[in-house]
């Protein structure tokens, strides 16, 4: 009877419809920032964060929220500040800053007993989410993927060949929304400057040990090189690699958005479960994960067991 009990409650959490909410968090300046809940029933939480010029509605974004959603993996997806829905304007640069929003977003679920168990970035966000890493040390599994490791380069791409002369002429350029939209982004000389002092070199050195960080990057990304996920894999003490054949910046390929969602879910799982095994908390992450297929062999320089199912409380 018990047994048929547990198997019934079993069934009942995997049929669970996953459950979108719309959250505004206030952040420190007073701003509102917006996010989308998917609950999809864990008790922990993975935060994802978005990049440059985009939003929580990047389809990257959506597709790893997505892919948590299937494996009953609460997630929370929101607009830095300045971007989508939340209060404030653009900056170039801001990684201090939006390093301060996530930390807004971290201490609302944690004081609403959801604890954030991992914070993932894309592009930008994973720059930021390694700054947030080194600088307040409350989350213990960082995923960075497709993040800058030297600021200084990409910035033609960003604000054009001439982009120099317009900002000592003007103090700002101006570069159209890349979504097509008649909106434009303002860059001032000050964000440009924050983000050439980003030193992801020292930001790297201060994450701690303790911290498990993941990389995952693309030979084929023409917006990042792939050479700068291997400078953090030199530097990051408790860091493991990724490096996807083929995938471009956004992982476009559906092929290469299973690699990696697969990839991400596998990391997250592994970390939980080597810290319940050394009794270091209790995660809530029930349902059992249903391994996707990759069709190619995933490159790294260390390889992440799979791990059948999330551990259970107790």
């Amino acid at each position: 009877m018990e047994m048929a009990m547990s198997s019934q409650a079993s069934s009942e959490k995997q049929a669970m419809v996953p459950q979108e909410k719309k959250v505004i968090v206030n952040e420190k300046s007073g701003g509102k920032l917006v996010g989308i809940l998917h609950e999809a029933g864990s008790l922990r939480i993975v935060i994802i964060c978005h990049g440059y010029m985009s939003s929580k509605d990047d389809e990257v974004v959506l597709n790893l929220a997505t892919s948590f959603d299937r494996e009953g993996i609460s997630s929370f997806r929101f607009d830095f500040s300045g971007n989508g829905e939340s209060d404030g304007s653009f900056q170039l640069g801001n990684y201090e800053s939006e390093a301060d929003d996530l930390h807004a977003i971290v201490q609302y679920f944690n004081g609403a007993t959801r604890p954030v168990c991992t914070i993932i970035g894309h592009s930008k966000g994973g720059d930021v989410v390694l700054v947030y890493a080194s600088k307040y040390k409350d989350v213990d599994i960082v995923i960075n993927v497709s993040g800058r490791f030297d600021m200084t380069k990409g910035i033609e791409k960003s604000l054009g060949e001439n982009y120099e002369e317009a900002m000592e002429k003007q103090g700002f350029v101006d570069i159209k929304d890349p979504t097509g939209t008649m909106n434009y982004y303002r860059v001032t000389r000050e964000s440009l400057m924050e983000r050439l002092n980003t030193n992801m070199h020292q930001v790297c050195l201060h994450i701690n040990q303790e911290c498990r960080v993941l990389t995952v990057h693309g030979t084929e990304d023409g917006i990042i090189p792939v050479d700068d996920a291997k400078e953090f894999d030199k530097i990051i003490s408790n860091h493991k690699l990724y490096i996807l054949e083929g995938a471009d910046h956004n992982y476009t390929a559906e092929l290469h958005q299973v690699d990696l969602a697969t990839v991400v879910l596998d990391f997250i799982k592994t970390s939980l479960q080597q810290d319940k095994e050394t009794d270091k908390v209790n995660y809530a992450m029930p349902l059992t994960y249903k391994s996707s297929s990759v069709s190619q062999p995933l490159q790294t320089s260390e390889v992440i067991n799979h791990i059948q199912d999330f551990p259970q409380e107790g």
